[in-house]
């Protein structure tokens, strides 16, 4: 009986695995590239100038080096590229986390500005996902601004990854374009790979929440200036807003971009700390906790 079942397992992984690949050849192929793992010097060189433009980091603090690509991808960890006729548009960088490859941690991701909107970064995670599988890895994580709305519905509804932590300034000072000068606090997400809502994700069905349909608490929320504003959570379901353009905000008004750091990390970190779950990111900005999940 213990044979027919771990046989039935292994089928099952391998269907989930092939599955995997194809959705993402198909994501690939959709958005017009083709993906694959890089080892070479000159490829590894590519990655670090594409993150270097992306990120644009103040002098000595580049996101990633070529030497330490060379070493990770020689280790067997995760190194890829998305190329249009041998043009780098977009690359994904993970390592190994637990010991026996257990998880991969997936640190740095980014498309070319001659490569946004046309679903790169989707077929880079596909990728990854299809490799992580390979390897008998189940679970992928990674860690996100969670004030950043786009890449908030893009890792928890286009992909359907689930937070695992709330990080108060898990980096330290990064100075660079995107993050500015201010705390680095970050959501960690898992990224159950053989899930139903994940598989069903992989295949272009996201998850999708109707934020304002539900009977829930609007424990943070965006004012009439587009600060924010701090209501009550007192209700099983809770919701806590993030502002639309958190990057455009810090450039023009550092101190309400402060301010909205500030709150989420009270709302949104408290919330979490306290074992509550967050369930799903509504697209219009919402993210949506449970604390009957706690």
């Amino acid at each position: 009986m213990t044979n027919l079942a771990t046989n039935a397992e292994s089928l099952a992984s391998a269907e989930v695995r092939d599955e995997a690949v194809a959705a993402a050849r198909a994501a690939a192929a959709a958005s017009g590239v083709e993906i694959r793992e890089l080892t070479e010097i000159a490829e590894l060189a590519a990655v670090v100038g594409l993150f270097e433009s992306i990120w644009r980091s103040a002098p000595g603090a580049r996101p990633v080096s070529t030497e330490l690509l060379r070493a990770m991808s020689s280790a067997g960890n995760y190194v890829a590229g998305a190329f249009e006729n041998g043009e780098l548009l977009g690359a994904c960088f993970g390592f190994f986390g637990n010991p026996g490859k257990a998880s991969l941690h997936s640190h740095i991701a980014g498309v070319a500005k001659a490569g946004v909107g046309r679903g790169i970064g989707y077929a880079l995670k596909l990728h990854q996902r299809g490799w992580a599988l390979l390897q008998d890895v189940s679970v992928i994580t990674w860690t996100f601004d969670p004030l950043v709305r786009r890449n908030a519905y893009f890792n928890l509804g286009k992909l359907g990854a689930r937070p695992i932590g709330y990080l108060p300034d898990f980096y330290g000072p990064m100075e660079d374009s995107i993050n500015g000068s201010g705390d680095t606090d970050r959501l960690m997400v898992g990224w159950d790979l053989k899930s139903p809502e994940v598989r069903a994700a992989a295949f272009g069905e996201p998850v999708l929440i109707d934020a304002e349909a539900l009977s829930a608490a609007k424990a943070l929320t965006v004012d009439s200036d587009g600060g924010p504003s701090i209501g009550s959570a007192d209700a099983p379901t809770v919701l806590v807003a993030v502002p639309p353009d958190i990057e455009r905000l810090r450039r023009t008004d550092p101190g309400r971009g402060t301010a909205w750091r500030a709150a989420l990390r009270e709302v949104l970190g408290g919330l979490m700390a306290d074992n509550a779950q967050v369930t799903g990111f509504d697209r219009a900005g919402w993210y949506v906790i449970s604390k009957e999940q706690s």
